[in-house]
Order: structure tokens, then C-alpha cells, then sequence
């Protein structure tokens, strides 16, 4: 059973800051959110753990102030399993690392077969950590004894998981992989809003017209609006199934939205006022919402070969090459260079087809220096190779 304090209000958090101030070497954090409960993503429990100075479990709605606690271990490094999850809802209460070692992300730098928190403990350390809480409603207080046991644990052998992944990296030759691949995540920008989020309501696609695309496109947005207002997840108050279910029976009035029987979820006849004004509103909008907005990414592949026939031939070129390269690594072909990037050069390459152009592409898009290195060469020879038929790149090699 792991040790453990929880701290649930400014004094205790004082002597916290302390302990944890005095402790030596790497501090492992975690973070519990309520998703899929709540609205937002903030964080409903804070793990921290030092040696020396121990576990501790902060509530963040009891806790005033962070700030004496960044200025205590900011200067650490910190160690998290899967950081870009935990990064928003820590920097939300004031809380970053400056440097930081990603757990997961090293083990899949390593190949690890497994990267979930369990399975990276297990396979370094031994020790089978039990996951039963792992999409509990966090924000419920007080919280159950097993829960916080279960928290205390995912802090408590983080550091020593850190050590033998450490151990790792440097045996094979990737420590400094890792390090850059750190650094891109805390250094990873703010995405934007996605236009028109409305549009991933599941099972929109079957949907037809402006005029129904825009009453769901209402009736998204007021159950948005009621999510944030009341703090609860949109699908808690009425599943996108039951959102689509009502547009599909285009009710006349708002007895007929009443007797939709598909229309379910805990808010779907309390809020039936709700519903029914967002229908109107959008039955009344004068500016209609577009079939589908222009595509911004690139064409799927399947269609490259009609569509762009050389960046067709040069993603087929390259992709196996990547792929080989990733395997003599050691690690998944997204971690050595995500597809998205690789399609990316492969559409539009430089006009320069030599190595160090598409290396400059590849960091333009974003690749670190290790991939970049990894990959640029093989690549651009590729590109070259896509132009000559297999007859033609036999002959220039005899």
C-alpha cells in the first residue's frame, strides 16, 4: 500500500511546498480530470512525488494559490506518463516544468510493445499496478480511500521507471532522440479552435441539407452552451445519437421533439424548451452553414495516384524506406516521422531535391533534428528514384 498525505487546504499545502523543496533529485507528476464527466478539463487531483519528501496528493479546488509550489519544484526536472494530457490542466492552476521526461513517449522511443502507465511499470520495474480507476469521476468528493491509493501509486515508482528508461535511451544510442522529443512537447503551440466544431457531431453524415445542417449546427451549440454552463460533459446531457436521432425526425412542433423516442439523454426533456428554440433558431437562419467546408489537409492517398501521379510515385518510394528505418530503430514509424509529415513533403517537395532541402522542409513542418537526420537522405533519394522506372534505376547502379 502506498504512502501518501492529501492535502486539502492552504496550511497543509504549506507544509507540502516544504517537504517537497527539500526533496532530491526528479519530481514524478500526475494528473486525474474528470473527462467524459465534466465540461472541462481541469485537473480534480494533483500526484507529486519526490524522494525524501514523499507522495503527495494535492485538491486543487481547496488550494488557493500554486504558485509556492512551481517555485519550489520548478527548477526539477519533472517526470510524466503521456505529458501532453496532463500539460493543459497543470498550467491551468499556474504549474510547467521547464524540463521535463516523458515516460511514455521514451518507451516508445524504445519499442516498448506496451506504452500504457501499467504495462511501462511492469516492464521495467516488475511491479503490476492495478488500473481500475483510471476513467473514475475524479471530481467527486470526498473521493474514495482506493481511488487516492490508486493515484498514490501512479507517482510513487514513476522515478524509478525514469532510472531504467534512462538506462535504456543510453544503450541504445537514443538519449538524445529523447531529450529533443521532450523539448517539442512543452514547446508544442496552443492548437487553434477547430472551424465549425459542430461538424464532428457523430452521425452528421447522414444529415442532408443546409437548412438541417444548420438547426444541428443550433442545437450543437445550445447544448455546448448548457455543457459549459452546468459543468458536465455535452454527452451526459444528450448523446450526439439522440442529438442526431431529433434532426432526423424533424419534428413540426415541440410535442413532436417530445415523442422522438431515439431523443434520450437527462437533459433531453427537461431542457425540451431548449431543444425546441434551438430548432426554430435554426430553422430561421438566414445564413446557411455550407454541405461540407473545403478541404484544408491533402487529398486522401487512394486518390494521389489520378489526382498528383509524382508525389503519388514519391510517397510510394519513400514510405517503405521510413519504414525500414523505423524497424533498424527499434520504434513505431509515427515516432521516427509521423505520415502526415511525410505526405506532406511528398505533395510538395522542395524545388531543390537534394537532402539538405528537404531537411529544411522537414523542420519547416516541424521534424526535429534526429529525425531530420534519420530520414532527410533516405528520403530525397527516394524522390530522385520515383522518377525513373525500376529498368532505368538498375542501369544507373550497374
Amino acid at each position: 500500500m502506498a504512502e501518501y498525505t492529501v492535502i486539502a487546504d492552504d496550511a497543509e499545502f504549506g507544509r507540502a511546498v516544504a517537504q517537497l523543496a527539500g526533496g532530491t533529485g526528479p519530481v514524478a507528476v500526475d494528473v486525474e480530470r474528470a473527462s467524459g464527466f465534466r465540461y472541462s478539463q481541469r485537473a480534480y487531483l494533483i500526484q507529486v512525488f519526490r524522494r525524501e519528501a514523499g507522495v503527495f496528493l494535492f485538491d486543487p479546488p481547496a488550494i488557493t494559490d500554486f504558485a509556492p509550489l512551481q517555485e519550489a519544484i520548478g527548477d526539477a526536472e519533472w517526470v510524466l506518463h503521456a505529458a501532453s494530457q496532463d500539460l493543459p490542466s497543470l498550467r491551468e492552476v499556474g504549474l510547467e516544468p521547464r524540463v521535463m521526461f516523458d515516460t511514455e513517449l521514451a518507451a516508445r522511443l524504445l519499442g516498448h510493445a506496451r506504452v500504457g502507465l501499467g504495462a511501462v511499470v511492469e516492464d521495467t520495474l516488475g511491479i503490476v499496478l492495478a488500473k481500475a480507476h483510471s476513467a473514475a469521476d475524479w471530481s467527486t468528493r470526498p473521493l474514495p480511500q482506493s481511488w487516492l491509493e490508486y493515484a498514490a501509486l501512479d507517482v510513487e515508482h514513476l522515478i524509478d521507471v525514469r532510472d531504467a528508461l534512462v538506462a535504456e535511451l543510453a544503450a541504445q544510442g537514443k538519449t538524445e532522440f529523447a531529450a529533443e522529443e521532450f523539448h517539442a512537447v512543452l514547446d508544442r503551440p496552443v492548437k487553434p479552435p477547430r472551424e465549425d466544431p459542430w461538424r464532428r457531431l457523430s452521425g452528421l453524415h447522414t444529415i442532408r441539407g443546409r437548412r438541417a445542417l444548420a438547426v444541428a449546427r443550433a442545437l450543437w451549440t445550445a447544448r455546448e452552451e448548457y455543457a459549459r454552463e452546468q459543468d458536465v460533459a455535452p454527452g451526459r446531457l444528450v448523446p450526439d445519437r439522440a442529438l442526431v436521432a431529433a434532426l432526423a425526425a424533424d419534428p413540426k412542433t415541440k410535442q413532436d421533439l417530445a415523442r422522438v423516442k431515439d431523443f434520450t439523454g437527462r437533459a433531453s426533456r427537461t431542457q425540451l424548451d431548449r431543444w425546441w428554440a434551438a430548432f426554430e433558431a435554426g430553422r430561421a437562419e438566414e445564413s446557411l452553414p455550407p454541405d461540407r467546408l473545403p478541404g484544408e489537409g491533402l487529398p486522401p492517398v487512394r486518390a494521389w495516384a489520378d489526382r498528383n501521379p509524382p508525389a503519388d510515385a514519391r510517397l510510394k518510394a519513400a514510405k517503405p524506406l521510413v519504414e525500414q528505418r523505423a524497424e533498424e530503430l527499434g520504434m513505431p514509424t509515427e515516432n521516427l516521422l509521423t505520415p502526415e509529415l511525410l505526405r506532406r513533403v511528398a505533395w510538395a517537395p522542395p524545388a531543390d531535391a537534394s537532402a539538405a532541402a528537404l531537411g529544411d522542409a522537414l523542420r519547416e513542418l516541424g521534424a526535429r533534428e534526429w529525425q531530420v537526420a534519420q530520414t532527410a537522405q533516405l528520403i530525397a533519394q527516394a524522390f530522385v528514384d520515383s522518377v525513373h522506372s525500376p529498368e532505368e534505376r538498375s542501369e544507373a547502379g550497374s
